[in-house]
């Protein structure tokens, strides 16, 4: 038997793309052999994207749910909650945006039957700007660097997800995730492939440079100590390095006198401001991992759902395998 797919989209002010999205979903499942499932959630959009994907899931009810959150809460976020509600036996993430053709659906869904617990995708031919480009180079270097998880390309959000794997993320309740190296952490197999990639058909990019650095802020904090440890071994050089060039103008006062170290007082305040310019800078990435840890402890939900549009087939066909579950539990205990 086949194994069942959800799709989960999120969706923040896509309302010009929200009709072809549907459409070419649509048409790459329905060649599937697979029973499937497409979770549109709207991360609080303010452009009419809402009324279109209640549309979308009216028109195909038993594929389409669409969840409504009641604010933006982030890409993030929104992927978690469609993972709540995904009942398939592996999951696909993909963006709204078109960037990443939904034709490339059944490519991924082959590598997960072939028994690969993660598979992500490396975008060819990317059609970004150079400063995007350059800026996902970047972390996906230090995501290398600094989480030991190795792939090419951990900002394209064409991904697919064993079960297994998207159940083992569920049970994280850290607010601040980087879901690709999350779940490469829980992976026995991962696989990588290329995907074509095209120019973003209509509306902006929703990631602007400061929402790029609080994701790289959120992935080095969520996911490693590393930062914690460089600061240390930098404190231990700067340190090591302070005492040296105390001895050094004990020296030079002993062989030249008080008169030329009077002469050196801007120096050592330059040099003052540069080991207080450290510490703050320790201080801030302290506060970013306490921060953290701040919200994480308060336990609040990652986000509120204000209301689910259209059911799924493949919420029925769970619901019948819990029931034969139980069925066949109350018998072994007769």
């Amino acid at each position: 038997m086949s194994m069942s797919v959800s799709i989960v989209i999120p969706v923040y002010n896509e309302v010009e793309n929200i009709d072809v999205l549907v459409k070419r979903v649509t048409t790459a499942c329905e060649s599937l052999a697979n029973a499937w499932e497409v979770v549109l959630i709207d991360d609080g959009s303010r452009d009419g994207s809402l009324e279109k994907l209640e549309v979308a899931a009216d028109r195909h009810d038993g594929h389409i749910r669409a969840i409504i959150l009641n604010r933006n809460y982030g890409q993030h976020a929104a992927i978690m909650c469609g993972f709540r509600h995904a009942r398939g036996d592996m999951v696909i993430t993909l963006d709204a945006d078109l960037q990443n053709p939904p034709e490339e659906i059944p490519q991924l869904i082959d590598m997960i039957e072939q028994g690969n617990d993660v598979v992500g995708t490396i975008r060819k031919n990317r059609k970004d700007s150079f400063f995007r480009r350059f800026a996902s180079a970047r972390i996906n270097w230090m995501v290398k660097r600094s989480t030991g998880v190795g792939m090419s390309d951990y900002g394209c959000m064409l991904r697919a997800y064993r079960r297994s794997v998207v159940d083992a993320m569920l049970q994280c309740r850290e607010r601040s995730t980087f879901i690709p190296v999350l779940a490469n952490s829980f992976a026995k197999r991962a696989a990588e492939i290329e995907v074509t990639h095209a120019e973003r058909r209509a509306g902006d990019s929703k990631y602007s440079l400061w929402k790029l650095v609080n994701l790289q802020f959120d992935l080095l904090t969520s996911m490693t100590t590393t930062p914690l440890r460089l600061l240390s071994w930098f404190g231990v050089a700067i340190a090591v390095g302070g005492v040296g060039f105390g001895l050094l103008l004990l020296i030079l006062r002993v062989v030249f006198g008080a008169d030329w170290a009077a002469e050196g007082v801007f120096t050592l305040f330059a040099i003052l401001f540069i080991f207080v310019g450290v510490q703050f800078i320790g201080m801030g990435l302290l506060g970013e991992y306490l921060g953290r840890v701040y919200y994480d402890v308060r336990g609040r939900p990652r986000y509120f759902i204000d209301r689910i549009a259209g059911h799924s087939d493949l919420e029925g066909a769970e619901a019948k395998e819990t029931a034969k579950a139980a069925a066949i539990e109350r018998q072994v205990q007769i």
